[in-house]
């Protein structure tokens, strides 16, 4: 998935991806797509910010482009307080550029009526999303800029949407399909700005790729964050049951959040939502892990058990 030798637009060349052994990310990876409208009315100031630092020239190609104008449009309809206004400028958007991803993912998100809709817009999405980078950035962009996604403001809408089909995909059973999009995505985008990171683990541990959790759980060494501690752990269960190495992991993760437990156990209720936001060992955090692990701790025999008699000499 490709885009251009051309330079940048201001005529600088990107640098060099940043190296990948054993990255410490940013410390509060933002859920999607709660976090959405933030994030998207910083992406505007930034936008703006750098169209008004572009030579007068290169200011008026920018502004004359109708993917740029078709941006703009939704960056407004995120910050739209109904669903009929998001849609209809999603619509609008897409009227002036087909190009516009943003807009195909929050028709897939909004409009769709089943999954299976909602999974083709997303692709459309990706789509468009790709062949806008390759539009801007130039065709071999994908290449060039490997290890600078996000950095870059015009990757965001396909990085968006990619994210999106890849947790469609899961959900519809195309796990091997959605675990290739997150790893590529990590691979365009190291530094994980959008916290992939903590989605990709417990699923590459559901699908008992052991040894790409293990190399997953290196490169980020994040220990203190519950998909780590508790994706851990289970890992070392997995492999070998109930073993010292196990429960020494199992424990130091039961201690940086002791709320997971309970939800694990069916002793507290998951809520209908999803929070938000998280803090470290916050019950939020607990909520946002279960819902992702659940199916792995209840699956995996006798690792339940275990996670209750652990917790049980722990807290």
């Amino acid at each position: 998935m490709p885009v251009s030798k051309n330079r940048r637009k201001d005529g600088t060349k990107a640098p060099k991806p940043a190296p990948r052994k054993r990255r410490t990310a940013d410390p509060s990876p933002a859920p999607l797509p709660e976090d959405l409208p933030p994030r998207v009315t910083m992406e505007k100031m930034m936008a703006n910010l750098q169209r008004s630092l572009l030579a007068e020239d290169l200011l008026g190609e920018a502004e004359a482009d109708p993917l740029h104008a078709a941006q703009d449009i939704m960056y407004d309809a995120w910050e739209r307080g109904t669903k009929r206004e998001r849609v209809a400028l999603a619509k609008r958007a897409l009227g002036i550029s087909a190009l516009c991803a943003d807009a195909w993912l929050l028709l897939a998100e909004e409009e769709a009526r089943c999954i299976v809709e909602r999974r083709a817009t997303l692709e459309k999405a990706v789509a468009a999303g790709e062949e806008a980078v390759r539009h801007v950035l130039g065709e071999e962009a994908f290449e060039e800029e490997e290890g600078n996604f996000w950095g870059i403001l015009e990757t965001r809408p396909y990085m968006r949407a990619r994210a999106a089909l890849a947790e469609c995909l899961w959900e519809m059973g195309d796990r091997d399909e959605a675990v290739a999009h997150w790893r590529d995505m990590l691979r365009l985008c190291p530094n994980d700005n959008m916290g992939l990171r903590h989605v990709l683990a417990p699923k590459l541990l559901h699908l008992n790729l052991f040894e790409a959790t293990r190399e997953l759980l290196h490169e980020y060494e994040e220990p203190d964050f519950a998909e780590w501690g508790y994706t851990d752990a289970l890992l070392k269960f997995k492999q070998g049951g109930a073993t010292s190495g196990a429960t020494k992991a199992l424990t130091a993760a039961i201690k940086n959040n002791p709320h997971v437990p309970a939800y694990l156990l069916g002793e507290k209720r998951l809520p209908n939502q999803p929070p938000p936001h998280y803090a470290l060992g916050s019950k939020d955090e607990a909520i946002l892990y279960v819902l992702s692990s659940l199916e792995t701790w209840t699956s995996t025999k006798g690792a339940l058990t275990w996670l209750s008699d652990t917790a049980k000499n722990t807290l």
